[in-house]
């Protein structure tokens, strides 16, 4: 028996892949162990970010040096071989297509911890398997992540992950289906589907995303569903069917739709596929079905080329729009990127472009949960909350958390009146 602790980075994508392998590891015999106790590291990487490559490089270093069996798993090894193996030359490899033969590479570090001199071993697969009707650990039993395709057909000029997950491989639609339909059986609440772009789902299977929502919404049961990050250029395609799909109360009314810049020009640089006129269209139709929506959006401070006024560009949009969250990301060039070659922006200007951007979505963050203090609204019950009582949704997917919710328990509705708001979520009491 293994001592295994699984170390996690990055996307809710590999947040699902964590729990598929903690429960193979589970499966097999293994201890799931605190990093301290354990004698073998599972690294499931993150590429999107270089603080965050750094910060992964650095523990694979340091595990190295510790003596313990490092195996490393997700983006990274797809395309950063190099960095990790000048880090830890003595890593075992976990392609991300390959989750189910995490044994094999279990049984190589059993022997070499038991004392055979064996070299390290490298798994890879071309074609995703095992991430659908397969065990899993949730790290909340209430709520199951289900990927629904993996990789991307665009071609951003700074994203590596498009080269670490390749190119768009749909799930079969009856595969999601019945994943699904177990986990609801299991007493799963909430759903959330996650993918590199969702809304290209099925471009490559000739069944797309709204057709998918609305077989999901047909399993019975009482949970809800949670849509995760589409682009522009793709959700474009099918809007008008995608609205129509969101009508059903089973899906909650989120969208998160990555502009990352308000200007043309930048947009063009980064190879985006859209112009803000397009996003516009998207945003305005979707508030216009749903009033009371939630919007997310990801902005790139300092692209190579961002001048003043295309910064001023995104400031005004984001006055225009007042997107409920903002992902902020100063631009930090990426290894294989086409943007790898564009002269980057002074590091002071990119810094004080974040802090100002930092500084106006959240005070339209602030102003937006101020107005929501005081109303009553209905909400669904997902799971218990990280210190105490329950952590419900409004039908926004607006975080609510009900300190001294008595009988209720995930899976039900009430309504509650918002007593407060806090900088992570609501406050609110049945009424």
């Amino acid at each position: 028996m293994l001592n295994i602790h699984i170390a996690t980075f990055g996307c809710t994508a590999n947040q699902s892949s964590s729990e598929i392998l903690e429960a193979k590891a589970v499966g097999l015999g293994h201890r799931l162990v605190s990093e301290r106790e354990a004698d073998v590291i599972i690294c499931n990487t993150c590429t999107v970010k270089d603080t965050t490559e750094q910060k992964i490089l650095h523990k694979i270093k340091e595990w190295g040096l510790q003596g313990r069996e490092v195996i490393v798993t997700g983006c990274m090894p797809q395309v950063q071989m190099d960095e990790i193996l000048e880090n830890n030359p003595e890593v075992h490899v976990l392609g991300m297509n390959s989750l189910l033969k995490l044994g094999v590479i279990l049984n190589r570090v059993h022997e070499r911890l038991g004392g055979l001199s064996l070299r390290p071993m490298s798994v890879f697969d071309d074609s995703p398997e095992g991430l659908l009707n397969v065990p899993r650990k949730r790290s909340s039993p209430n709520i199951h992540i289900c990927q629904i395709s993996q990789g991307c057909n665009n071609r951003c000029s700074y994203c590596i992950v498009t080269l670490a997950r390749g190119p768009l491989y749909s799930f079969d639609a009856d595969s999601i289906v019945t994943d699904i339909e177990q986990a609801v059986y299991e007493g799963c609440s909430e759903i959330w589907l996650t993918s590199q772009d969702n809304a290209q789902y099925g471009l490559d299977k000739g069944i797309y995303l709204p057709a998918l929502l609305e077989r999901i919404i047909a399993i019975p049961g009482d949970f809800r569903l949670r849509v995760g990050m589409m682009n522009p250029a793709s959700t474009l395609e099918i809007l008008d069917d995608l609205l129509e799909a969101y009508s059903s109360e089973k899906i909650y009314k989120v969208l998160h739709l990555p502009i990352q810049s308000a200007s043309d020009k930048v947009l063009d640089r980064m190879k985006r596929k859209h112009t803000m006129e397009q996003a516009n269209i998207i945003v305005e139709k979707f508030r216009d079905a749903f009033p009371e929506s939630t919007f997310f959006t990801d902005i790139i401070v300092g692209f190579p080329g961002e001048d003043e006024e295309d910064f001023e560009l995104t400031l005004d949009w984001i006055r225009t729009y007042r997107p409920d969250k903002v992902n902020i990301s100063r631009y930090t060039p990426r290894p294989h990127t086409e943007a790898l070659q564009f002269r980057n922006i002074d590091t002071r200007i990119v810094v004080e472009r974040s802090g100002k951007l930092h500084r106006l979505c959240n005070q339209i963050k602030l102003g937006k949960k101020e107005d929501m203090v005081g109303r009553e609204v209905d909400v669904f019950i997902s799971q218990q909350a990280k210190v105490k009582g329950l952590m419900s949704r409004t039908d926004s997917y607006k975080p609510v958390v009900i300190p001294e919710a008595g009988e209720f328990c995930p899976g039900q509705r009430c309504r509650v009146k918002i007593e407060e708001a806090t900088p992570g979520y609501f406050i609110g009491y049945p009424v």
